[in-house]
This record gives structure tokens, C-alpha cells and sequence, in this order.
């Protein structure tokens, strides 16, 4: 490994590392705003804190996108189609990214408290999922 492939792979190593993080102060900012009773902010970051874990993951494998759909469409691509994923995380993440966007541009939507439960449970399970995969070698099917 040449000195520039080397810093790529430490440059990118702490960005996954960064991304990951970023997603775990979200589920705490989504626990925090859940408790207060802001459930449409609730769904924002918990929508942010599994869009962070899954930039995380494909970050390792070297994929980036400008966009959040483009995002959403590596999971449902790459991780899922390939077998690397379980197709029940696709569905979890589709559901909180029309979940965030319907709160932040559908008028009078209004997230009921047990739905917020399940959100919680359900992006710290998919944040714990991503941790698992960012811990193996490659992201080859099992």
C-alpha cells in the first residue's frame, strides 16, 4: 500500500468513525425530544441517526452520495438486493424517511406517541445492525 492509498484509508476510517458517532448523538437527541413530547422532531433525528449509520457503512466501502435518495437507494441496491442486509432494515428505513419527510413538509401531520416508540426501537436496532456489518471484513453475502 502506497503512502497516499494509506492516508485515503486512515482519511476515510475516521470519517466512518465520525458518521457513526454523528448517529448516535442523533438517537440521543431522538430519545430526548421523544420524552419532551416534540414527536415530529423526534422523527427528524431519528431519521438523521439511521442516514448517518448507513453513510457510515457505505463510507467504508467507499461509496458517497450527494443525496439523500441516492442513499436510500445504495441500501435498498447494494446492502439488500446482494444479501447483505435483511429486507425488514429496507423497510424500517423507507418508513422514517417518509416519516421525516412528512413531518417537515406535510401540514397538520401528527406522529402518535407509540409510533415514536416503535421508531426508537427500531433505529437503535438499525444503528446496532450497521455496527455488526461495519465490523466485518467486507460486506460479501454471507
Amino acid at each position: 500500500m502506497t503512502e497516499k492509498e494509506s492516508d485515503q484509508t486512515d482519511h476515510r476510517s475516521i470519517l466512518v468513525a465520525y458518521w457513526m458517532e454523528k448517529a448516535h448523538e442523533s438517537l440521543a437527541a431522538g430519545h430526548s425530544e421523544y420524552s419532551a413530547g416534540r414527536l415530529s422532531t423526534a422523527v427528524r433525528d431519528l431519521y438523521y441517526a439511521a442516514f448517518y449509520a448507513l453513510t457510515s457503512l457505505l463510507l467504508k466501502e467507499g461509496r458517497s452520495f450527494k443525496k439523500h435518495t441516492g442513499v436510500k437507494a445504495a441500501l435498498h441496491k447494494h446492502l439488500i438486493r446482494e444479501g447483505i442486509l435483511e429486507s425488514e432494515w429496507g423497510k424500517f428505513y423507507n418508513k422514517i424517511f417518509d416519516s421525516r419527510h412528512e413531518g417537515d413538509y406535510q401540514p397538520l401531520r401528527v406522529f402518535e406517541t407509540e409510533e415514536l416508540k416503535l421508531y426508537l426501537e427500531q433505529c437503535a436496532g438499525f444503528i446496532e445492525r450497521m455496527e455488526t456489518l461495519l465490523d466485518r471484513k467486507d460486506l460479501s453475502p454471507p
